[in-house]
């Protein structure tokens, strides 16, 4: 028997703040390390923290650490090593969206 729409939502309801849940509790882990790393510290455009945020995730991924920003990240970047462009363990911005 297929599900009524009304319980479809209540359950797409209910994943969607889970799913809030999860990302604000990844946001605050990962704000505290790049505050305890003293990214917040650093004054930089968010483009281009989050170009060298990427570029963090990438290599511990195993990629290439390129950044694949959507808002032209890539432009303010210069040809350094991509890890040399934020403190040894950070890894996000001090901020957290709730």
């Amino acid at each position: 028997m297929k599900k009524p729409s009304s319980k479809i939502r209540e359950e797409i309801a209910r994943l969607q703040d889970q799913l809030r849940q999860a990302e604000t509790r990844e946001a605050e882990r990962i704000g505290r390390i790049a505050l305890k790393a003293g990214v917040g510290d650093i004054e930089i455009d968010e483009p281009e923290l989050q170009a060298a945020f990427e570029a963090v995730a990438a290599r511990f991924r195993g990629g290439k650490g390129n950044a694949t920003g959507k808002r032209e990240a890539g432009e303010s970047r210069t040809g350094s090593d991509p890890s040399a462009t934020l403190a040894p363990g950070a890894t996000a911005s001090g901020t957290s969206e709730a």
